[in-house]
Protein backbone atom coordinates (compact mmCIF):
# COMPACT_ATOMS: atom_id res chain seq x y z
CA UNK A 1 0.00 0.00 0.00
CA UNK A 2 2.90 2.37 0.68
CA UNK A 3 4.17 1.75 -2.86
CA UNK A 4 0.70 2.36 -4.32
CA UNK A 5 0.27 5.63 -2.45
CA UNK A 6 3.49 6.90 -4.05
CA UNK A 7 2.18 6.23 -7.57
CA UNK A 8 0.23 8.50 -9.90
CA UNK A 9 -3.49 7.94 -9.48
CA UNK A 10 -4.18 9.31 -12.95
CA UNK A 11 -3.50 5.97 -14.61
CA UNK A 12 -3.98 2.27 -13.79
CA UNK A 13 -1.50 0.60 -11.47
CA UNK A 14 -0.49 -3.03 -11.81
CA UNK A 15 0.07 -4.93 -8.59
CA UNK A 16 1.28 -8.48 -9.05
CA UNK A 17 3.03 -11.29 -7.26
CA UNK A 18 5.65 -13.29 -9.10
CA UNK A 19 9.29 -14.20 -9.09
CA UNK A 20 11.64 -16.45 -10.99
CA UNK A 21 10.53 -20.08 -11.33
CA UNK A 22 13.44 -21.10 -9.05
CA UNK A 23 12.43 -18.66 -6.30
CA UNK A 24 8.79 -19.71 -6.48
CA UNK A 25 9.79 -23.38 -6.24
CA UNK A 26 11.99 -22.63 -3.21
CA UNK A 27 9.13 -20.88 -1.41
CA UNK A 28 6.75 -23.70 -2.30
CA UNK A 29 9.23 -26.23 -0.93
CA UNK A 30 9.60 -24.22 2.27
CA UNK A 31 5.91 -23.47 2.89
CA UNK A 32 4.19 -26.11 0.79
CA UNK A 33 2.44 -25.41 -2.51
CA UNK A 34 -1.00 -24.86 -0.97
CA UNK A 35 0.26 -22.63 1.84
CA UNK A 36 2.33 -20.51 -0.56
CA UNK A 37 -0.68 -20.04 -2.84
CA UNK A 38 -2.97 -19.22 0.07
CA UNK A 39 -0.47 -16.65 1.35
CA UNK A 40 -0.29 -14.85 -2.01
CA UNK A 41 -4.09 -14.93 -2.43
CA UNK A 42 -4.57 -13.52 1.06
CA UNK A 43 -2.10 -10.68 0.52
CA UNK A 44 -3.69 -9.73 -2.80
CA UNK A 45 -7.16 -9.81 -1.26
CA UNK A 46 -6.00 -7.57 1.58
CA UNK A 47 -4.40 -5.11 -0.84
CA UNK A 48 -7.63 -4.90 -2.85
CA UNK A 49 -9.68 -4.48 0.34
CA UNK A 50 -7.49 -1.56 1.38
CA UNK A 51 -7.65 -0.04 -2.11
CA UNK A 52 -11.44 -0.26 -2.00
CA UNK A 53 -11.43 1.47 1.39
CA UNK A 54 -9.30 4.20 -0.22
CA UNK A 55 -11.98 4.72 -2.89
CA UNK A 56 -10.72 2.58 -5.78
CA UNK A 57 -13.70 1.01 -7.57
CA UNK A 58 -12.16 -0.79 -10.60
CA UNK A 59 -10.21 -4.03 -10.32
CA UNK A 60 -8.76 -6.46 -12.84
CA UNK A 61 -7.80 -9.69 -11.12
CA UNK A 62 -5.92 -12.57 -12.71
CA UNK A 63 -6.06 -16.05 -11.24
CA UNK A 64 -9.11 -18.05 -10.31
CA UNK A 65 -8.27 -18.56 -6.64
CA UNK A 66 -7.08 -14.96 -6.30
CA UNK A 67 -10.29 -13.72 -7.94
CA UNK A 68 -12.32 -15.67 -5.40
CA UNK A 69 -10.27 -14.26 -2.53
CA UNK A 70 -10.72 -10.72 -3.85
CA UNK A 71 -14.50 -11.11 -4.23
CA UNK A 72 -14.68 -12.38 -0.64
CA UNK A 73 -12.45 -9.57 0.64
CA UNK A 74 -14.72 -7.01 -1.03
CA UNK A 75 -17.75 -8.74 0.51
CA UNK A 76 -19.45 -9.03 -2.88
CA UNK A 77 -22.52 -11.24 -2.84
CA UNK A 78 -23.98 -10.44 -6.27
CA UNK A 79 -22.71 -9.11 -9.59
CA UNK A 80 -24.14 -7.97 -12.90
CA UNK A 81 -22.56 -9.53 -15.97
CA UNK A 82 -21.59 -6.99 -18.62
CA UNK A 83 -19.83 -7.00 -21.95
CA UNK A 84 -17.30 -9.64 -22.87
CA UNK A 85 -13.67 -8.60 -22.57
CA UNK A 86 -12.45 -11.97 -23.85
CA UNK A 87 -14.13 -15.35 -24.27
CA UNK A 88 -15.02 -16.48 -20.74
CA UNK A 89 -14.12 -13.13 -19.13
CA UNK A 90 -16.92 -10.58 -18.86
CA UNK A 91 -16.79 -7.17 -17.30
CA UNK A 92 -18.82 -7.37 -14.10
CA UNK A 93 -20.23 -4.85 -11.65
CA UNK A 94 -20.94 -5.55 -8.01
CA UNK A 95 -24.50 -4.99 -6.87
CA UNK A 96 -23.90 -2.88 -3.78
CA UNK A 97 -24.22 0.60 -2.33
CA UNK A 98 -20.83 1.47 -3.85
CA UNK A 99 -20.61 -0.59 -7.07
CA UNK A 100 -17.24 -1.84 -8.21
CA UNK A 101 -16.22 -2.83 -11.73
CA UNK A 102 -14.39 -6.14 -11.87
CA UNK A 103 -12.71 -8.24 -14.51
CA UNK A 104 -12.04 -11.64 -12.96
CA UNK A 105 -9.68 -13.64 -15.18
CA UNK A 106 -9.01 -17.28 -14.48
CA UNK A 107 -6.47 -19.61 -15.97
CA UNK A 108 -5.48 -19.13 -19.59
CA UNK A 109 -8.46 -16.95 -20.52
CA UNK A 110 -7.71 -13.86 -22.58
CA UNK A 111 -4.97 -13.12 -25.04
CA UNK A 112 -1.73 -11.11 -24.85
CA UNK A 113 -3.52 -7.77 -24.71
CA UNK A 114 -6.18 -8.83 -22.21
CA UNK A 115 -5.18 -6.30 -19.55
CA UNK A 116 -5.26 -3.40 -22.03
CA UNK A 117 -8.69 -4.55 -23.22
CA UNK A 118 -9.93 -4.82 -19.64
CA UNK A 119 -8.72 -1.30 -18.80
CA UNK A 120 -10.42 0.02 -21.96
CA UNK A 121 -13.67 -1.74 -21.05
CA UNK A 122 -13.67 -0.04 -17.66
CA UNK A 123 -13.34 3.51 -19.02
Amino acid sequence: MAWYKEQSVSRPALIYATDTPEAIKAVQQQLGVDAAGTLVEGVMAEVVRQLAQAGIRKFIVAGGETSGSVVQALNISAIKIGQSIAPGVPLTESISAQPQLLALKSGNFGDRDFFAKAVEAML
